[in-house]
């Protein structure tokens, strides 16, 4: 049973953001308790595909054009800024997390494409992102493994991967060396304010906190709405399918301009194709299963981009619930209204910034300075 009165800050969600703010608390000598109503790492951190991203994602730009893109872009200094903060994990956590960051190619196959890249490109650019249009000649340089039939693309060298299957996992271990209690099965049933913090009531008992971190993904928004706090929040289901190890072959992180599709190449061999595409709930059970339909035309696009990607065998697909907001941008901070209440939610992009976003929102609650202006990203726009 857990004992009541026992923690300074309460974090709900066991995934890459709530395991990583456990750490970062932990390491700045914080009471921290973490509950997770299943078992760490199980949702969508550990479900993604891997990809560490920093551009816009495209066709949110196709669809919403370039005013959107503009309101995204003070998104672009998180994602760039997570992507250094990667690059050191491994050392930080003792643990190899599978970070690598060749670059990232988006290949285009029509010249209308390359224009709606040209356009996006140099919005990236004003927010500060390394990126450059690429033409035929130097794709194939790049990446002679890509489809002829793609005439250029742009490229980013910042961008990567890490093994989604371990990165919260690592955080987790560190954070509990540093004292931090992690609690698993233990579901979040209702939370209220009182005088000086927060009791939560859990199907093991009630804690009492001074401070609460929601970092419960697609739930984030049913957790908030405990206290009263309407958050648009929401769920999508999405699948990822992985191929059978092969030599090394696909190099960098790839995205297509005609169709939803992220690629790459783990360090062992194996090929994740994702990108986005839906999976479904069943009627019958309520649980996420694979779309055939969507997982076929995924595979498509994939083999239209690198045709040698044709001779592997998939050994497994696996469905996932990803958060989103309407206007693709965090909400991090502390919620207006409620002292003591913080949120730190990343959406569709939340293992690329989940580490960074976790840092961020332990230095508000630590009483530092962030080190980003968190205006755009705070829950009051809503």
């Amino acid at each position: 049973m857990i004992m009541a009165g026992n923690c300074d800050v309460l974090v709900v969600g066991g995934g890459l953001a709530g395991s990583a703010a456990a750490y970062y608390l932990a390491k700045a000598g914080v009471g921290v308790r973490l509950i997770e109503r299943g078992d760490l790492n199980t949702k969508a951190s550990g479900s993604n595909a891997g990809s560490i991203h920093a551009q816009i994602p495209h066709l949110p730009f196709v669809e919403e054009g370039e005013d959107w893109a503009r309101t995204f872009g003070p998104t672009i200094g998180l994602l760039v800024q997570s992507v250094e903060l990667w690059k050191g994990l491994s050392d930080e956590l003792g643990e190899p997390l599978g970070v690598e960051t060749p670059g990232g190619l988006l290949v285009a196959e029509t010249e209308p494409q390359m224009r709606e890249i040209a356009r996006k490109t140099a919005i990236e650019k004003a927010f500060g992102l390394d990126v450059e249009v690429i033409d035929r000649a130097t794709l194939r340089q790049l990446a002679p493994y890509v489809s002829e039939r793609m005439i250029g693309g742009s490229y980013s060298p910042g961008e990567g991967k890490a093994n989604p299957l371990v990165a919260a996992p690592a955080f987790a271990r560190a954070a509990r060396r540093l004292g931090a209690h992690i609690e698993t099965l233990t579901e979040l049933l209702g939370l209220k304010a009182e005088a000086g913090g927060y009791v939560a009531q859990t199907n093991r008992g009630v804690i009492r906190a001074r401070r609460v971190l929601d970092c419960a993904g697609a739930d984030a928004g049913r957790v908030a709405a405990l206290l009263g706090i309407d958050l648009p929040i929401q769920g999508h289901p999405i699948q990822v399918a992985v191929t059978e190890p092969a030599e090394p072959l696909v190099r960098h992180l790839v995205y297509f301009a005609g169709d939803r599709l992220t690629l790459k190449q783990l360090a062992n061999g194996t090929c994740l194709v994702g990108g986005g595409w839906p999976s479904r709930v069943s009627e019958r059970t309520g649980r996420l299963i694979v779309d055939a339909d969507a997982l076929g035309r995924n595979l498509e696009i994939a083999v239209h981009v690198v045709p040698r990607l044709a001779s592997l065998r998939i050994v497994r697909v696996w469905p996932a619930m990803v958060n989103g907001t309407a206007d693709w941008k965090p909400i991090l901070g502390e919620v207006p209204g409620h002292p003591g209440f913080f949120i730190s939610m990343f959406p569709w992009l939340g293992f690329s910034a989940g580490p960074l976003a976790a840092r961020i929102v332990t230095d508000l609650i630590l009483g530092r300075t962030p080190e980003v202006d968190l205006t755009a990203f705070s829950a009051a726009r809503y």
